[in-house]
């Protein structure tokens, strides 16, 4: 076979290391999803205090405490599988967009009257990186918020509770019988406002990126780059990299993630208030400040190691893949 033939599309290995960072990041860290979720609807005037601990006692002391540890999650891995490899897939396409607009203007032509091949996304900058990563994520999020509701009314409640759906196919026809198609889409407001997430942690991550492979590039001791990739990053960089980047970007946008919760679980008009403002004027009236940040804590825990998950398998297969 040809190195032609052999060779994938650059937007194919961005979704085929998507496709298998999100896989293997979802099966690491969904318990700590399950017990995040039910952190984000619990109330503060409940009678009875809940914290993580306590909601990781009730979930192993179950008959099924394997069952109960992973509940929901066809939805969180159909979800996260399918919006890493996607989300990947159009970054890819709107950085080579945005990389041709830079440099158009004095890109030569070859003999044959062809571009020469790009120059790579170092020529990005943080707002560049910014705007891909929001315009993917808007196009991801319109396209999986109906798995999102389910995974998270599954995650919320224990199979057998009163009004429990029994599987994702039983809850997507509850969904669609009792609230119509409009249920699959409750929260995706606060999803689409949430994007800015995964905006603000890829305009640090990438420059950050790009600012090591420089250093590297500057060191007389460093071997240089053969058959014209990208700078390997180093598993101990990507671990500091993208930890630094998922702490930043979850604590400035951790708020609208409580608020999506609340938002998409049972009953939520009549237990949290209506809309984005109404949850939002609520959490403020009943729980102040520290409501919108109810589960920081474990989901800082939790999301650290489901960073560190996808971003060694994004980097690592996205590097040996052909390209």
């Amino acid at each position: 076979m040809s190195d032609n033939h052999a060779r994938l599309s650059p937007a194919l290995v961005e979704t085929i290391a998507g496709l298998s960072a999100g896989t293997v990041s979802t099966l690491a860290v969904h318990p700590l999803d399950v017990i995040k979720t039910r952190l984000q609807i619990h109330r503060n005037n409940s009678q009875t205090p809940v914290n993580a601990l306590t909601i990781l006692r009730s979930l192993v002391s179950n008959t099924h405490p394997i069952q109960s540890l992973y509940r929901g999650l066809t939805p969180n891995l159909i979800g996260n599988a399918s919006s890493w490899a996607l989300f990947f897939y159009f970054k890819s396409i709107v950085e080579t967009q945005l990389i041709t607009f830079h440099t158009r203007p004095s890109q030569p032509l070859s003999d044959s009257g062809h571009n020469v091949p790009l120059p790579s996304r170092s020529v990005l900058t943080p707002l560049d990186y910014f705007l891909a990563s929001g315009i993917s994520g808007t196009l991801i999020t319109l396209s999986t918020n109906p798995i999102w509701v389910l995974k998270t009314r599954m995650l919320s409640s224990d199979r057998g509770a009163e009004g429990a759906y029994n599987s994702m196919w039983d809850g997507a026809g509850q969904v669609f019988r009792q609230e119509g198609l409009g249920g699959f889409y409750k929260g995706v407001g606060v999803s689409l406002l949430g994007n800015s997430h995964g905006a603000v942690q890829f305009a640090v991550y990438e420059p950050l990126k790009n600012v090591w492979r420089k250093y590297l590039s500057q060191d007389p001791l460093h071997a240089p780059i053969q058959d014209g990739k990208e700078e390997k990053l180093g598993n101990t960089a990507t671990l500091i990299i993208s930890s630094s980047a998922k702490i930043f970007a979850g604590t400035v946008t951790y708020p609208y993630q409580v608020i999506r919760s609340r938002l998409q679980t049972y009953h939520s008009e009549k237990l949290y208030g209506k809309g984005i403002s109404g949850v939002g004027i609520k959490i403020w009236r009943d729980e102040g400040v520290r409501g919108f940040y109810r589960g920081l804590g474990t989901n800082v825990f939790r999301v650290l190691p489901a960073t560190w998950a996808t971003f060694l398998v994004y980097e690592n297969v996205r590097y040996y893949l052909p390209l």
